[in-house]
């Protein structure tokens, strides 16, 4: 099929054309140079004879979206959206580059940098799917680099929320990364269905192929749609893939929606951990959390804060009765023994052997502190043995926890990590974080009780969990 020729490129008021940057199904994209404050930008215009109702809605759609997300670091930004003098809408955006669709068919992309790729565009997936956005169409060419090699997110045209289903969703349609009950219109869940898009990405940049490509073969739109039905992607076939990546990009790319990671930030919590088991820098996620997001720079202290996981079950607080101390006469008092009797004492012409009762008593404690001793000395033992595993891992012990405003902040002392190692967190036995920072907070309501385990994970391994720490939230104001 012949490529069409590029669209006549608009008079733009504070604008002026430098030359086309590329040509889409229903738009151009130009470069321009924006005259205040001068910087180059990319200019993405609709195609005159494209231009109706429902493309404006379109556009309209985009660039309110574009507007709401952009300011995630992993999602393009979107400087400004207008319609030109000929009636053509457009949208001013950040200047990036398309190398990376270009580099990953020509060249092996590391794994390392495939593994901060991804967890960088899924954080911006979840950003937009905790707003309420679909993307719709996560694909190589739609992940841009900007001038300093960050990753971002671009092309939402035919995103649509959540709570929306158009007619039009099929428009854009990019077979080699949709899910199947996409290509049948069966989508049920449609979280699912960006898993799945998400992981056929993640496997294109590291097999340099979509994942139902056959580099030997027919590649027709029929031809990959029916392998896509199948759900059995050829293996990606590089020996520094670890089998644990390709096996989670296997169940992303799974034929049966519920057996997929069930959210976009499952996946890439799993991706770290793969970065931990290869020995590399944890990738941070970029994700907004309710007042965190709002929080001044004094707040952030590196922590990592975090709302219950849902499914995650947080007991109402127990009344906890106390139990009474027991006090004998003998201990009731700090005076002598003798005055802690409990009867009346008497008086008798009789004097009482007091240096034989003082010796006996002497005897008593010195028995009773050399037990003491030897009980302290098992425990010093004992918390010894607790601070490394069998498998030389350490151990976290004497988790503390404070609370403010139904916040509640875990913090531990190290036990002896080494470079590389990692704190693996777990709310109500569910894994929820893995951090190097020795806290973690957690938002909760009063009469919750959360409990929190820590794990000490060394290349990919965990040791021994602590012992679990559980609090009781109390209303603080």
């Amino acid at each position: 099929m012949a490529r069409r020729l590029p669209s006549q490129p608009p008079v733009l008021p504070g604008f002026s054309y430098v030359h086309i940057l590329g040509s889409g199904g229903f738009a151009d994209v130009f470069l321009y140079e924006q005259n205040m404050p001068r910087r180059q930008v990319a200019v993405k215009v609709m195609l005159s004879e494209v231009v109706n109702d429902q493309v404006r809605q379109m556009f309209q759609a985009e660039a309110n979206l574009m507007a709401q997300l952009s300011n995630h670091p992993s999602i393009l930004t979107v400087y400004e959206a207008s319609v030109s003098s000929d009636g053509r809408p457009y949208l001013v955006m950040e200047l990036c580059s398309a190398s990376l669709s270009e580099r990953y068919r020509r060249e092996r992309i590391p794994v390392p940098e495939v593994l901060r790729i991804a967890v960088r565009i899924g954080s911006a997936i979840e950003t937009a799917h905790r707003s309420g956005v679909l993307h719709r169409d996560i694909k190589p060419s739609n992940i841009l680099m900007t001038a300093y090699g960050h990753p971002v997110l671009s092309d939402f045209g035919i995103a649509s929320t959540l709570t929306t289903q158009r007619e039009e969703d099929s428009v854009g349609l990019s077979i080699p990364w949709s899910a199947p009950e996409v290509l049948l219109d069966e989508t049920s869940d449609p979280i699912a269905s960006e898993v799945w898009a998400f992981a056929a990405t993640v496997y294109s940049l590291l097999a340099g192929r979509s994942p139902f490509e056959d580099p030997e073969g027919s590649n027709s739109s029929s031809d990959l749609m029916a392998r896509i039905a199948r759900a059995k992607p050829h293996p990606i076939g590089r020996d520094d893939v670890p089998a644990s990546l390709e096996q989670l990009l296997r169940r992303g790319m799974s034929r049966r929606p519920e057996a997929r990671p069930h959210s976009i930030i499952e996946f890439v919590r799993a991706l770290q951990t793969i970065e931990a088991e290869l020995g590399v820098p944890q990738t941070q996620l970029e994700i907004a959390m309710d007042e965190w997001a709002l929080g001044t720079a004094s707040d952030l202290e590196d922590r990592t804060r975090l709302r219950p996981i849902a499914g995650v079950s947080l007991k109402p607080a127990k009344k906890r009765r106390r139990r009474p101390v027991a006090q004998s006469a003998q201990y009731a008092g700090i005076g002598s023994v003798r005055d802690a009797s409990p009867t009346p004492r008497r008086f008798s012409h009789t004097r009482p052997a007091a240096p034989r009762r003082r010796l006996q008593i002497t005897t008593w404690v010195l028995i009773g502190a050399a037990a003491l001793v030897i009980g302290f000395g098992a425990i010093a033992l004992a918390v010894v043995l607790r601070a490394t595993g069998a498998d030389g891992i350490p151990v976290v012990s004497d988790i503390q926890a404070s609370q403010t405003q139904g916040t509640i902040e875990f913090s531990w002392r190290d036990p002896g990590i080494d470079d590389g190692d990692l704190y693996q967190i777990a709310v109500g036995g569910v894994s929820s974080s893995i951090q190097e920072q020795p806290r973690f907070v957690v938002d909760a309501d009063p009469g919750q009780t959360v409990c929190v385990t820590v794990t000490v994970n060394r290349q990919g391994k965990s040791g021994a969990p602590s012992s679990e720490k559980c609090v009781d939230v109390t209303d603080s104001r």
